[in-house]
């Protein structure tokens, strides 16, 4: 069965967090951690909307801190699908950090997720296509294929380390 592609836009999700004492560092900056796992709840979102049906992340790429953030600014986290294949979906995240006070806003952190739609049975199941609508979209989707084999080499290495390191 062949499922109706769906645009980028569809998929969107965004959320905005003020970063409070809990959620920094010794430094006073945002603890990366805590801003993965927001990363990782909007791209789960993207990813159920784009699917439909249950998502796993399969793999996080380079997640990039550009810049600090820090207690009292706010984090806006916009996630979207870029590609999909068979069973996944490549999802784009950007992160701005805005001084709420002052108004200045900066990115400061750009991420690739790759999350597979599960059937009912916890099995890998089936998405739709995606197409891009703006030349940002646009950009990010016919680039999608060379990350995903960057990828999939990448795993591989991995999957050697683990054999080699894994006790």
């Amino acid at each position: 069965m062949e499922l109706e592609a769906k645009a980028c836009s569809e998929s969107r999700a965004i959320k905005t967090t003020l970063v409070l004492p809990p959620d920094t560092n010794n430094h006073g900056t945002l603890f990366g951690g805590k801003l993965l796992a927001h990363i990782d709840e909007v791209s789960s979102i993207a990813a159920l909307k784009h699917a439909r049906k249950n998502v796993v992340t399969a793999s996080m790429d380079s997640v990039d801190f550009l810049s600090p953030v820090t207690l009292g600014q706010t984090i806006t986290i916009e996630a979207f699908v870029t590609y999909a294949h068979r069973t996944s979906m490549e999802i784009f995240v950007k992160v701005v950090t805005e001084n709420v006070i002052t108004s200045e806003e900066r990115v400061c952190n750009t991420a690739f997720l790759t999350f597979v739609a599960l059937d009912e049975n916890g099995k890998p199941d089936v998405v739709p296509a995606v197409y891009p609508e703006t030349e940002q979209e646009r950009a990010l989707h016919e680039a999608a294929i060379e990350r995903a084999e960057q990828r999939k080499a990448r795993r591989k290495r991995s999957k050697e380390f683990a054999e080699k390191f894994g006790f």
